[in-house]
């Protein structure tokens, strides 16, 4: 019986080429005008959560209103600069998560399936080294190693990334 085949997808040498150019390309906008925070930073700023994106919409719109109540101290025009900025990055970077989520999802799609594959090949590999077959010893001995000992052979669902 043939296995379950969940996904079926290949990219040709153009499509490969082209995707590369694309993120190359995205590169090249992004250079010097993004940031990498340390796991620490990122920690330190956080995340605006969707009821402080509200205060910050409010106080825009309020600043816009009222512009003789800005305090001196708060520089308007980079505070409008950044929130024009923002809401731009916000909506690329939805489109990016999506597009990396497609590609995640994939990817698990095709590992499941090369896995499942190679478990059915070591199981075969197994009855033929039991079978006494020319070399499948060999080929089942140094596949038995990547398996804990005292342990069966692992479902698919039970493998580790």
């Amino acid at each position: 019986m043939a296995l379950e085949n969940l996904i079926g997808v290949t990219f040709s040498d153009k499509e490969l080429h082209q995707l590369t150019h694309g993120i190359q390309a995205i590169r090249e906008v992004l250079s010097g005008k993004t940031i990498n925070l340390t796991p620490e930073q990122r920690g330190q700023y956080g995340r605006i959560a969707n009821q402080n994106k509200l205060i910050v919409d409010k106080a825009k719109s309020y600043m816009e209103q009222h512009p003789d109540w800005v305090p001196r101290f708060v520089d308007k025009e980079e505070f409008d600069r950044d929130y024009e900025t923002r809401q731009q990055i916000e909506a690329h970077v939805q489109m990016l998560e999506n597009l990396s989520q497609q590609l995640i999802d994939t990817k698990t799609l095709l590992d499941y399936d090369n896995y499942a594959n190679a478990l059915s090949f070591y199981r075969a590999m197994r009855y033929l080294a039991g079978e006494n077959e020319p070399g499948a010893k060999t080929v089942y001995k140094d596949m038995k190693v990547l398996f804990k000992k005292n342990s069966a052979i692992p479902l698919v669902n039970d493998r580790e990334e």
